[in-house]
């Protein structure tokens, strides 16, 4: 546990990754130079990304926090934030070492039996597994039944993973790469169907922008950092508006600040994906060569954070736009019993919740938005569902709830939804004081989950979601560009 600790906590990924990254060139036999150039690029770009989050999040967190005092809603769940949802998991001493462990082996012997196509090395996020497993611990006290639903969550993520690759791949034009990260690549099955229910509604179905086309209709207007310019400064007025009668420069100032660093994120955060893509074609190429001369026909994905794709244009604009939307949501769903999350920390990286709520159209923000306001439907109802476990488990891992607060959630939490569907049967009992509308409604998206699901890897058995139908979602050039690579080196086309 110690070690699990040192590696995760103190080394942290942008050092982790980069080791198993080396150490898979040397597997695949690349030359030594080349692996150490590839592997230090991918630690830099982490790093590079990691900033530009944490500007975002500095920035977009105050200004959604300040929005949430103007509206002065009372919600007795507290947002606290992924972070402190994963401190959480990793405080469930029992059920870590045993996820790990037995985690690593799971995912390798999937790929040796062809079950899988994913090697997930995104070690940190393994904490998305756990987080099942400290669920199911603290309600049934049984650490194998826990165990055993945490490597569930495991093997089915990683299916998805396999399956959303190519369309990821395609898309995004970041090759050998699937997105194994749970609170995102859970709501690919609905994200799916949900825009192939947008197909068939007349009128509706014609109806397309994403960055792109805004720029080709707009010029410099349209350009991503304009409209990260634009949606700051929407979202700052309305989080410091009030300002203007007692301190006019103070909150104009902060108005400012906040356009200019949403306009910077939109511009920049692709830039560092584009550092990390030239680390990673090398060793997408070296993990082909080699799977290919040995085992014809057979495929390697690298499994990586979903944060290498958040900073693509149409996810950002998606991500911006939903949290004056998110606040509405949480505020109406609360009226009629169906959320008691108030939406705090976590609004800051709604970018990463809503990828999968854009991707399937290749990048169309009106339905990115429509999608995503379904999801935040269900992400606010399951957070709340969550929030008696999630204090229990704090409690036990020592967590102090913030002053004032009830119950804690966070967003993230509501976003874990095949930890959701596992331990909705053990947690019925825990939710009783929500009444019989919020049980109801909780019994509706555990089955409008699991159908979606159905109907999701039933096409996947004969077509590749999101290649399949490309051409009904891209005109001859895409929308948003690709990565790709000009003078040896990756750049981002936004």
């Amino acid at each position: 546990m110690a070690f699990i600790s040192y590696v995760l906590n103190t080394l942290g990924p942008s050092v982790v990754i980069p080791i198993i990254i080396f150490v898979l060139c040397m597997v695949f036999r690349m030359p030594i130079g080349r692996s150490i150039r590839a592997a230090i690029t991918i630690g830099v770009g982490f790093i590079a990304i990691g900033i530009v989050i944490t500007l975002l999040v500095n920035t977009l967190g105050p200004a959604a926090q300040a929005m949430v005092k103007n509206i002065g809603v009372k919600l007795d769940v507290i947002d606290v934030g992924w972070p402190v949802a994963a401190a959480i998991s990793f405080g469930t001493s029992s059920v870590v070492p045993w996820v790990f462990v037995l985690g690593i082996a799971l995912n390798l012997l999937l790929i040796v039996v062809r079950f899988t196509k994913t090697l997930d090395v995104d070690m940190w996020n393994y904490w998305h597994f756990i987080f099942t497993a400290a669920f199911v611990q603290v309600i049934t006290g049984n650490l194998f039944i826990a165990i055993a639903l945490a490597l569930i969550t495991e093997l089915i993520v990683l299916k998805l993973a396999d399956i959303s690759a190519p369309v990821v791949q395609d898309y995004y034009g970041i090759p050998g790469i699937s997105l194994p990260h749970t609170e995102t690549v859970s709501w690919s099955p609905i994200g799916w169907v949900l825009n192939k229910v947008l197909d068939r509604i007349p009128g509706l179905n014609k109806l397309h922008a994403d960055t792109g086309t805004i720029q080709e209709r707009y010029g410099v207007a349209g350009e991503p950092m304009i409209v990260g310019l634009v949606l700051g400064l929407l979202i700052g007025l309305l989080a410091y508006f009030p300002g203007f009668a007692t301190n006019f420069g103070g909150a104009f100032a902060h108005i400012l600040t906040t356009g200019i660093t949403l306009g910077a994120v939109m511009l920049v955060l692709p830039r560092m994906v584009a550092i990390l893509m030239e680390g990673l074609v090398p060793l997408s190429e070296g993990a082909q060569t080699f799977i290919s001369e040995r085992f014809p026909g057979r495929e390697l994905y690298i499994g990586l954070d979903a944060a290498i794709v958040i900073g693509f244009a149409n996810n950002m604009t998606v991500g911006l736009i939903m949290v004056p939307i998110t606040l509405l949501l949480a505020i109406l769903l609360s009226f009629i019993g169906l959320n008691h999350v108030l939406p705090f920390t976590d609004l800051a990286v709604l970018p990463f919740l809503v990828i999968w709520a854009n991707t399937w159209s290749r990048g169309n923000v009106i339905r990115g938005v429509i999608i995503a306001t379904i999801f935040m439907m269900g992400i606010l109802s399951v957070g709340t569902f969550l929030a008696p476990m999630t204090v229990v488990l704090a409690k036990g891992a020592h967590f102090a709830l913030p002053a004032g607060a009830v119950s804690i959630s966070s967003l993230d939490s509501g976003a874990h939804l095949i930890p959701f569907i596992l331990v909705f049967g053990f947690a019925v009992g825990q939710v009783g004081s929500y009444g019989p509308v919020f049980l109801i409604w909780s019994i509706a998206w555990v089955v409008f989950t699991v159908v979606c699901y159905v109907v999701y890897f039933n096409y996947a058995r004969s077509h590749v979601p999101g290649m399949a139908d490309k051409a009904l979602y891209v005109t001859e050039e895409p929308e948003e560009p690709v990565m790709e690579m000009e003078g040896g080196e990756a750049v981002a086309g936004q």
